[in-house]
């Protein structure tokens, strides 16, 4: 296929294009590298240094011989977004190119807002770009499970059949959103179905879980194609910060209880899924919800998994306890249904203590890169509060 990747410069986004490419498919990456400017403005850098999206595609064709081109522009300008998807006349376009930190869109106002235009105008300029210009090609959204919040029953894939005063029907399911970022998601959400049911446009929004792991088969294959490892309290997840602090041999900080219960999934299952949503269509005017997801943990589970690996390997830490800077429930009910990838072929990667090892150990080949105080939150969902200061660590 012709494959648009929007934001195939970021973590996930190089990791599909890299793989769609080994795959045989005519890859093009548009990106306006906002991702890297994120980082300089906050004073952030990933763990494992990446290199320039010009070198990494050079590289790739020099590896493999096969050819991946790249746009810089930014979905919310419209004319240019427009250009490129009628020069590539797509057979499908991975969006993957927004604001994707919850703390980042809960700094202030402006980085609110940012978020929201990043995330909620260029996904529109996405859709009327493929209404006027491909209206065939097929859309996969990359959604988020935190769409969905932590609800007292089970989480189905995008829709819920409910019975109310003797009638029934299926319906999008209720979202909880835990952040302004999540709040994008949710209305890019709404955005595609309405696209859908009046343009007759096919997409397939899947919402994912937390992503972890940085290494694929194709990135591997050089120094130069590695993927980027973030640890920090802004673009960090959870698994990458405790593995860092673990290779610190410091205490793994986990917000509240650590009840906190989530959804997970390896970066090699992440290009697969894409994959599989490729192989398989949305129909014209289908509107369909994958959750993305292989495990679910909670926090503090997570953690006290990490802290035996670490110990296996003569790392010595243990868990401290933060308050929490989020609004969150942390002892909740979770279960979420995931069954729509796996009946079309998804074999899923669990998390293995050997992950985890390889995780510490990458931190550890890059121990002089780490900046311990980008690791504590310092972004607080709460009005007129500090964040949890670094030094109540116990």
């Amino acid at each position: 296929m012709k494959v648009l990747v929007i934001g195939g410069d970021g973590y996930c986004g190089w990791a599909t294009s890299l793989y769609l490419s080994s795959r045989g498919h005519d890859v093009t990456i548009v990106d306006s590298l906002a991702r890297r400017a994120w980082d300089r403005e906050l004073g952030l850098d990933s763990l494992v240094p990446i290199a320039s999206t010009r070198r990494r595609i050079d590289e790739w064709s020099r590896v493999t011989g096969r050819t991946i081109r790249f746009e810089e522009l930014d979905v919310t300008d419209y004319a240019p977004l427009c250009r490129v998807v009628r020069e590539n006349a797509p057979d499908a376009v991975v969006h993957f190119g927004q604001q994707r930190s919850a703390p980042f869109s809960m700094i202030d106002r402006d980085h609110s807002v940012r978020t929201h235009i990043n995330n909620t105008v260029g996904n529109m300029n996405v859709l009327w770009a493929l209404h006027e210009n491909a209206p065939s090609a097929h859309l996969v959204k990359l959604g988020t499970m935190g769409e969905y919040g932590t609800p007292n029953i089970d989480v189905e894939e995008g829709f819920i059949t409910i019975e109310h005063n003797g009638r029934s029907d299926t319906l999008p399911y209720p979202k909880q959103p835990g952040s302004f970022y999540h709040l994008t998601k949710v209305s890019d959400s709404d955005q595609i179905f309405f696209a859908c049911r009046v343009w007759g446009l096919s997409a397939t929004d899947l919402n994912q879980g937390v992503v972890y792991g940085t290494s694929t088969e194709q990135t591997a294959l050089s120094p130069a194609l590695v993927n980027r490892f973030d640890y920090d309290h802004v673009f960090g997840t959870v698994l990458n910060r405790f593995c860092v602090q673990a290779a610190l041999s410091h205490p793994l900080t986990v917000y509240g209880r650590g009840g906190q219960t989530r959804s997970f999934l390896d970066i090699r299952d992440t290009v697969r899924c894409i994959e599989i949503a490729l192989e398989h269509p949305a129909k014209r005017g289908e509107y369909r919800v994958f959750n993305q997801f292989t495990e679910m943990f909670a926090v503090k589970e997570l953690a006290e998994r990490v802290t035996r690996v670490a110990r296996e390997h003569g790392l010595a830490c243990g868990i401290a306890h933060l308050a929490n800077p989020r609004v969150e429930r942390e002892e909740h009910y979770y279960n979420c249904v995931n069954t729509n990838l796996r009946s079309l072929g998804l074999e899923p990667t669990p998390l293995s203590d050997a992950t985890i090892a390889g995780l510490i150990g990458l931190a550890r080949e890059h121990i002089d890169r780490v900046d311990a105080r980008l690791i504590p939150p310092r972004v607080t969902w709460r009005a007129e509060e500090t964040p949890p200061d670094a030094s109540a660590v116990a």
